[in-house]
């Protein structure tokens, strides 16, 4: 079976590749040229592990092809993924602009019946206006079918949750396309993967449902934290009784400076926006969001307090992507605290394992460090911002040299506060007491 995926930035690359360590010939398409230069070159765009040895592997065995031309893509496609950007409107409802134009492109270059999916997370309603879209796109009336196959890639394990999903939605409304969709994911038929059938409107707001919940629980956990923080209790030990009920579970359940990324603070904006638009006020949706935004300050005011006032401080910050394993900027809880912080008078010296350039470009203030003893060098506060492994398990001596007050902000709670105090720290954490070197003698 031939597929394209029109657009190959995060999504349509991994989907592409996937699909081609699946016996699948995939092309991918993107208007941008200099894009499809550099994956034609083998160079990815962005950081996720394992990926640039997966697309050299389709590109070598013949299943993996770039181009710019849509009317190669669509030519010998069965099935068209659509995989461009739905960024957030002022109102927080999603743009389908670039959804709405690759319809059109597909549909004036139809020679034959396709299977249209959109990959891309749209908001309920998107399958209904992409079909009337295409329909009068089309220079001449061939049928088609429309595919809600919403995407649960997690940055930094995108492959794997490709080869090993815990389900696969499928939306639509013809039986055709179902037998098709199902065919081209027989693959993970030997592993068992549900396989969630139902009409287009669902599948739309399965993904949508899913990622708010998510965040939810972020947000939720983030509340338990500060709680924590008035009352006296350990918020890494309630998160773990929580977790052990089967009907909670443990993920998601980590307190820190709030949710980032591409995915979460999009699409609750995108879920309370259709909720006014249909008159229903989607509460805790939006209470999560407020949450989210209120961490940030919480979080600021906790370095604040820890340095005793940042003006004319050095502030060393480990970590700005919004999460490990990917070099993703997009809604950083690192970047936005950093900005208030500069803004405050700091100064901030900053190491990142794949993030740092980019950070940098965004925030010119930033003073890039080779590693995170370079970051620590007349400091006065360590800040954990990313989770990374290679910040899990610093040299505390020479980390304490470097700097010119003995303190470690752990917003990611990386680290036993006990042990961190026991190497001569003061250890400020979220949601857990703050302990100092005199608090273990």
């Amino acid at each position: 079976m031939h597929i394209s995926v029109i657009g190959s930035g995060y999504v349509g690359l991994v989907t592409g590749a996937c699909f081609a360590e699946f016996g699948v010939h995939v092309t991918c398409m993107d208007s941008d040229s200099r894009r499809i230069e550099k994956l034609e070159k083998g160079e990815i765009p962005f950081y996720e592990p394992g990926l640039a040895e997966l697309v050299a592997k389709g590109v070598k065995e013949g299943r993996l092809n770039f181009t710019t031309d849509i009317a190669k893509a669509v030519e010998k496609a069965l099935v068209i993924f659509i995989a461009v950007g739905t960024p957030p409107r002022g109102d927080g409802s999603a743009d389908l602009s670039y959804v709405e134009e690759v319809g059109k492109g597909i549909a004036r270059h139809m020679t034959g019946y396709k299977v249209i999916v959109t990959k891309s997370t749209v908001p309920v309603g998107t399958g209904a206006t992409l079909r009337e879209v295409i329909t009068k796109a089309q220079a001449k009336t061939f049928g088609f079918d429309l595919v809600s196959n919403p995407e649960f890639l997690r940055e930094g394990s995108a492959i794997e949750d490709f080869m090993r999903p815990n389900r696969v939605v499928i939306g639509a409304d013809s039986d055709q396309a179902v037998a098709i969709m199902k065919d081209l994911y027989r693959p993970l038929y030997l592993i068992e993967t549900p396989i969630v059938v139902t009409d287009v409107p669902t599948a739309e707001l399965i993904k949508y449902a899913s990622n708010a919940f998510l965040a939810t629980k972020i947000s939720f956990i983030n509340e338990i934290a500060n709680l924590c923080e008035k009352v006296g209790a350990n918020v890494q030990l309630v998160a773990k009784g929580m977790g052990l009920d089967h009907r909670i579970g443990g993920k998601f359940l980590h307190a820190g400076p709030g949710f980032g990324g591409s995915c979460f603070p999009k699409d609750l904006a995108a879920l309370i926006q259709t909720g006014e638009r249909h008159g229903y006020p989607m509460q805790i949706a939006a209470a999560a969001s407020q949450v989210n935004h209120d961490q940030r300050r919480r979080m600021v005011d906790k370095i604040r307090e820890g340095v005793g006032g940042v003006k004319g401080k050095t502030l060393a910050f480990l970590g700005l992507s919004f999460k490990p394993n990917t070099n993703d900027l997009r809604e950083a809880p690192a970047l936005a605290i950093a900005r208030e912080l500069q803004a405050e008078g700091a100064r901030i010296r900053a190491y990142d394992p794949e993030a740092l350039a980019e950070a940098c470009q965004l925030m010119p203030e930033l003073q890039a460090c080779r590693d995170a003893y370079h970051a620590a060098e007349g400091a006065e506060a360590l800040v954990i911002m990313t989770e990374w492994n290679v910040f899990r398990n610093l040299e505390f001596e020479k980390v304490r040299s470097a700097m010119r007050t003995p303190l470690i902000i752990d917003l990611r709670n990386v680290y036993d506060p006990e042990r961190v105090a026991a190497a001569g720290f003061k250890h400020i954490s979220v949601g857990r007491a703050a302990r100092s070197p005199r608090d273990t003698r």
